[in-house]
């Protein structure tokens, strides 16, 4: 039986997971789970897969838990989450999956990997933020990590038993979002409301807000020239409004390997969770006759350059992908606050990335101080009240 110690339980790819795990009680035990928020549902994952040790956001939250679960421990905030990435560190079939949002999900992967742990990985900013320092502690400690983005697990599915020198490009499939058959003039009304209905995806309202940029594919290039080690220039990007074909790999015969399957989470989890071996799940196949036919467009730097910004900055290196994404976490927050419009998202990310002081070679400290400055400056400029 594996130990699985799951951060982000009650968000969307967290509940996938505890999904799947369902289907299979005899292979998983959930040792570790957080919430930030969302405690009434924690109240009934903890009744029903009875963890050792809980995360919350607030102190307070962890004190009425520990009224009504005394014999759990019971843990909050940012030490919180590294506890529950870190408890029982001597034991060895264990693995963490990350489905936190945002840069609250890299320390406690820096620290999981430091006693050997493997990782489940569907948290972006770990790789976006600090991708150097991530390969190099994988490295030092002999530590695997399994992708879950659908993308970056096509790429994986699609490279198994290939050289890495025969690749000629990456081929990141994207929805296009849910303004993709919006105008540029459109945009500048759109709500927070029709931002969150995607067209293809149920996803949890940071990353469909990233969709709607295109930000998110931003990040999964980033985080597939981390992965796979790429060079950035040949891994592109290219519109597939069906999500059907998630990501595709290039080899130098021109040869194209494609992997398809319906648009559910629950199929890249599920790979990753049980790796090296497939396993059914709750995924339905695909009728290729029902779907008739396969679209692709190209995609355009003009009108999302937002996917524009992140080549930018994964072609800078040092510390501009710790900008990037702050500037777009603090953006997409103080959007889904209405505190900004949707295209003001595209212009917080352009001043942070000319105004935040450029670190050639940067530690994790110095990341995380970037981050940091970075949302600053932005709130202070922007947020009302």
């Amino acid at each position: 039986m594996k130990e699985l110690y799951l951060l982000g339980a009650t968000g969307s790819i967290g509940t996938q997971v505890l999904d799947i795990i369902k289907q299979h009680p005899a292979m998983f035990k959930v040792v570790t789970m957080t919430a930030n928020h969302r405690i009434e549902a924690l109240r009934h994952l903890i009744d029903e897969f009875h963890p050792e040790f809980v995360c919350v956001g607030e102190e307070s939250v962890a004190q009425a838990l520990k009224t009504d679960y005394p014999s759990l421990s019971i843990g909050f905030g940012a030490l919180g989450l590294i506890t529950a990435a870190t408890w029982n560190q001597d034991h060895r079939n264990t693995l963490l999956v990350n489905a936190l949002v945002g840069i609250s999900g890299l320390i406690p992967t820096v620290e999981a990997i430091k006693i050997k742990r493997d990782i489940a990985l569907a948290n972006k900013e770990t790789l976006v933020v600090a991708g150097d320092i991530i390969n190099q502690l994988l490295n030092e400690n002999h530590v695997t990590l399994y992708p879950i983005d659908s993308e970056h697990s096509a790429i994986w599915q699609c490279l198994n038993g290939e050289s890495p020198k025969s690749i000629k490009r990456l081929i990141i499939t994207a929805s296009g979002g849910t303004f993709r058959d919006y105008l540029r003039s459109h945009l500048e009304t759109v709500t927070v409301e029709a931002a969150l209905k995607h067209p293809n995806w149920s996803m949890g309202n940071k990353i469909t807000i990233d969709s709607a940029t295109m930000m998110n594919k931003g990040f999964e290039v980033i985080e597939a020239y981390h992965l796979f080690h790429i060079a950035p220039d040949k891994i592109e990007t290219i519109i597939h409004r069906e999500s059907i074909i998630h990501s595709m790999v290039e080899f130098n015969d021109h040869s194209i390997i494609a992997q398809l399957s319906d648009h559910d989470m629950r199929l890249p989890i599920s790979y990753a969770l049980f790796y090296p071996s497939r396993v059914d799940n709750p995924v339905r196949s695909l009728n290729l006759a029902k779907i008739g036919k396969l679209s692709f467009e190209d995609v355009s730097l003009d009108r999302y350059p937002c996917l524009k910004y992140a080549y930018l900055a994964l072609n800078q290196g040092g510390n501009a992908c710790a900008i990037l994404n702050a500037a777009n976490e603090a953006a997409v927050d103080l959007f889904l606050h209405y505190q900004i419009s949707f295209l003001t998202i595209e212009t917080i990310i352009g001043e942070a990335m000319s105004e935040t002081p450029w670190i050639q070679n940067p530690t994790l400290e110095q990341l995380i101080h970037t981050d940091e400055s970075v949302k600053n400056v932005i709130y202070q400029r922007y947020k009302k009240g």
